[in-house]
């Protein structure tokens, strides 16, 4: 039997999985590292530590594996976080800046002052937003002494995580990144499938910085003698690893934020309604589109109230306490911690907590935190409908808080939609698994692999009064915009 190796580069941990050749996940090991907050509204990793951290998890798994059997591995990653290191010794210039770090605001905001963000949205598909890792870039090179001059003269590298951890891989020997993660810097175009020279000049980013574009399914180099053979960024990983190859299928996944993709085949659909067009796959030089709306604040609003508020000691202790009361007693929970993404795009927006009384308890406010994350989502799913003319008939959902019963029913019941969950919930990391896989003869092709996706369970839609509880979501939403500003 053949085996795939598939590295899971996340915002908050790193893990490895060891797939078979029937899609079941036979090892695995996660490390979590440092989240670092210097100012508010700034997210920073030391991307020596996830390095360290994907290493580890790396070699844990081999250790218990049969080498010769690997053939091949793939990687998934946290997208948009932005690394900028030394090309001479490796060495990172300063901490990655997260995608959820703000610091750019104010710097976009500016660009769109001068009328700019047509012309990004018509070449990459995405807005001018501090989301994206072009302003990081741009950040890097102005804030670290000395940056621009050696990034001008060749002696810095760019990459997101995918192209840092390939370059770890390798020793410095491959400077790569696939379509996917690409697409998402506001330095490519989506079209022309290239590095673009305008967006270049408008971020000031010098193009010996950045890495070769390569397909998501092809051998870039090799660790070991094992061949390095898929990239994608996490939600087209997992938009992959959901099987969903056709045009009009979707999925969400419920991770340290939340992002819903459709497939929308080789049409890139331009949103106007505030989603994303990006690039799903490139497989033997053909491209999958998708339309993706993106939920900053998901599985990490139940991390706060585990770690910051220390209301509760687990996930699943949240998940039980609100499972005690019928609904959220009229709390409403925004989590707009960093801003708030799809559709609203409001990088000054802040988190609050609405409707409090005397008689509201812990088990509400959790009941009201899973009705956050489970409103973000329909708001994503109202405008992509919208965009793509496709009514759908169910979601596929996947990621760590897709575990939740109680969270899945009650995004079922405010979708009016059948949810469906994968038995194998790990798709991104199936997904990276399977982009590797492909490419080295494990699976023949898409047909075969998406036979090995199987259901878990569907959940269907309970009436109730959930335009009430929408209303008043929309207008606390309303009032956290503009809270910085």
């Amino acid at each position: 039997m053949k085996f795939v190796l598939a590295l899971d580069q996340g915002t908050t941990s790193s893990r490895t999985i060891l797939f078979d050749e029937t899609g079941k996940a036979v090892h695995s090991a996660q490390r979590e590292f440092t989240q670092h907050y210097p100012e508010p509204g700034w997210v920073e990793h030391d991307a020596e530590e996830i390095w360290a951290s994907q290493e580890t998890t790396l070699a844990e798994v081999l250790a218990r594996s049969d080498r010769q059997s690997i053939a091949g591995l793939g990687i998934s990653n946290q997208r948009e976080t932005t690394v900028v290191w030394d090309a001479a010794s490796g060495e990172a210039v300063c901490n990655a800046i997260v995608w959820q770090d703000r610091r750019t605001a104010e710097r976009c905001a500016r660009l769109k002052e001068e009328g700019r963000e047509a012309e990004v949205t018509a070449r990459t598909g995405l807005r001018l937003d501090p989301y994206f890792s072009a302003s990081k870039v741009e950040w890097i090179l102005d804030h670290v002494e000395g940056a621009r001059e050696k990034a001008e003269a060749g002696g810095l590298r760019f990459g997101t995580i995918d192209s840092w951890l390939v370059w770890k891989l390798t020793e410095g020997a491959v400077h790569v990144t696939d379509v996917s993660n690409a697409s998402r810097t506001n330095l490519f175009n989506i079209h022309s499938l290239d590095w673009d020279d305008a967006l270049l000049e408008i971020f000031r980013v010098p193009r010996l910085m950045l890495p070769r574009v390569v397909d998501s399914s092809a051998v870039v180099g090799e660790w070991g003698g094992i061949p390095i053979a898929g990239m994608a960024g996490d939600q087209q990983a997992a938009l992959f690893g959901q099987a969903c190859f056709d045009p009009g299928m979707a999925k969400n996944t419920y991770g340290t934020g939340c992002f819903l993709l459709m497939n929308t085949g080789s049409e890139a659909v331009s949103s106007r309604n505030g989603l994303l067009t990006t690039v799903g796959w490139r497989i033997g030089g053909e491209v999958s589109y998708a339309l993706e709306g993106s939920v900053f604040i998901g599985g990490a609003l139940f991390q706060w109230f585990r770690d910051e508020i220390q209301m509760v000691s687990s996930a699943s202790e949240l998940d039980e306490l609100a499972s005690t009361v019928p609904d959220s007693g009229g709390c409403v929970v925004v989590p707009a911690f960093t801003g708030l993404g799809a559709p609203h795009w409001d990088p000054y927006a802040r988190g609050a907590v609405f409707g409090l009384t005397r008689g509201t308890s812990r088990a509400h406010l959790c009941r009201a935190s899973l009705e956050a994350v489970a409103l973000q989502s329909v708001e994503l799913l109202e405008c992509m409908e919208k965009d793509s003319g496709v009514e759908l008939v169910e979601l596929r959902v996947d990621g760590g808080a897709a575990r939740s019963n109680l969270l899945m029913q009650i995004q079922s019941d405010f979708l009016q939609r059948q949810v469906v969950r994968p038995s194998n919930i790990e798709t991104t990391a199936f997904g990276a698994a399977a982009l590797a896989g492909l490419a080295t003869g494990v699976w023949k092709d898409q047909g075969e692999f998406s036979e090995r996706w199987g259901v878990d369970r569907h959940f269907e839609p309970v009436e109730g009064d959930h335009a009430g509880i929408r209303a008043r979501w929309d207008r606390a939403v309303e009032r956290v915009k503009g809270w910085e500003g």
